[in-house]
């Protein structure tokens, strides 16, 4: 039997192929944002994978130092240290900078400081593509390539200079901001130190001297056939610390950092295919109005309305297919080009496949509907 499906399609291409295009942009548009979150994830992870510690100490009933303010005194990397199972340690700040490129622009930079010399380095050899880390205790940085900026250049950050010595690639902060590396002193004087005015005032009213020796967190790493949990426990019911587990610090950055945008996101992503779906249902539904007379004569001349019913979901299952189709080529086109990392992955794409696929099944019924109902009379003197 001729595929009625294919005549139709053929006869209102145009219309067919430009409602694909418009439905697919939106299919899309979710692709994209299903990949938005999934660069969240990636990113929020980023630093503390490299840091790669077993154990995150921060201040007493805080979820710091990602997710909350802590503060803490740099040598408790000492008095740590000598904890049985404890390997090694290091003190490290954390702090948002607004860096200015070359052409004079605002670059908001997540700064992580830490001492060259210490025992764990939070930057990883693999992310590093040109010159080196840290050798000295000032005026020394490693910015990644997102800045702009190259080696051998000089950033003024405070009141100082500093020469980027190396270069590093895919390091991001847990909200997505370009990660630098300062040394310990450098960045505890950026965080900690208030200009000479402010210390003159705060003198002058009978205020100490500021400490500037504090850190945002105190890492460590575990002795083989030492369970990390217990050393926990113990820092928390000694030293009257908080501490967490890496896989515990992890979690909390997806769940406290992460949980309200992936609710925001996957609202969007409900009603971007909701929308999809209400378009291509009005299309169809549209497309059998428009050929009502035909249907009639069809059914006048003993055309059954299987095969009537069968042209229908062929078009709407075409069309939602067309649709993912050129979304997905919509959004392979588009993604680099957001200032955020953007991760499309193949099961992101089958399931928003799947989902309109069905959901085309369904939205072939409103069409269905109309076609079956349609009175055979209606195509005398019509």
């Amino acid at each position: 039997m001729i595929n009625l499906a294919y005549k139709d399609i053929k006869y209102a291409f145009g219309k067919f192929i430009i409602t694909a295009i418009g439905v697919g942009m939106l299919l899309g548009i979710v692709l994209i944002m299903i990949g938005v979150y999934r660069g969240m994830i990636i990113d929020a992870q980023v630093l503390v994978s490299d840091i790669d510690a077993d154990i995150w100490v921060v201040q007493k009933d805080t979820l710091g130092p990602f997710a909350e303010a802590s503060r803490m005194h740099e040598d408790l990397k000492n008095t740590l240290r000598v904890i049985d199972g404890v390997d090694r340690t290091a003190a490290l700040t954390f702090q948002n900078l607004q860096i200015f490129n070359k052409r004079n622009e605002p670059v908001r930079v997540f700064a992580v400081g830490y001492d060259p010399f210490g025992e764990i380095t939070p930057i990883d050899p693999k992310r590093l593509a040109e010159g080196r880390k840290l050798n000295r205790d000032h005026f020394e940085i490693v910015v990644t390539d997102k800045t702009g900026f190259k080696l051998g250049e000089t950033l003024h950050l405070g009141r100082d200079n500093y020469k980027v010595v190396g270069v590093t690639h895919g390091t991001v902060s847990s909200g997505g901001d370009p990660l630098v590396y300062l040394s310990l002193k450098d960045a505890q004087q950026l965080q900690f130190l208030s200009a000479n005015a402010q210390i003159r005032n705060d003198r002058a009213r009978g205020a100490g001297s500021v400490n500037a020796h504090i850190v945002n967190t105190v890492v460590m790493t575990v002795k083989p056939g030492h369970d990390a949990q217990a050393i926990t426990e113990g820092i928390e019911r000694w030293k009257h610390l908080s501490a967490y587990t890496n896989d515990r610090e992890t979690e909390i950055l997806t769940e406290n950092l992460i949980k309200k945008a992936s609710k925001q996101i996957g609202m969007f992503t409900a009603i971007l295919i909701l929308v999809s779906i209400v378009i291509i249902s009005m299309i169809i539904y549209n497309m059998t109005v428009d050929k009502i007379k035909e249907i009639s004569i069809m059914k006048l001349i003993g055309i059954p309305n299987k095969v009537i019913i069968a042209m229908i979901v062929k078009e709407t299952v075409l069309l939602g297919v067309l649709a993912f189709v050129s979304g997905n080529i919509f959004a392979h086109l588009i993604y680099s080009k957001f200032p955020k990392r953007v991760v499309l992955e193949q099961s992101d794409a089958l399931m928003i496949f799947v989902i309109i696929l069905i959901a085309s099944l369904l939205a072939s019924l409103i069409g269905v509907h109309k076609a079956v109902k349609a009175d055979p009379t209606a195509a005398i003197g019509g």
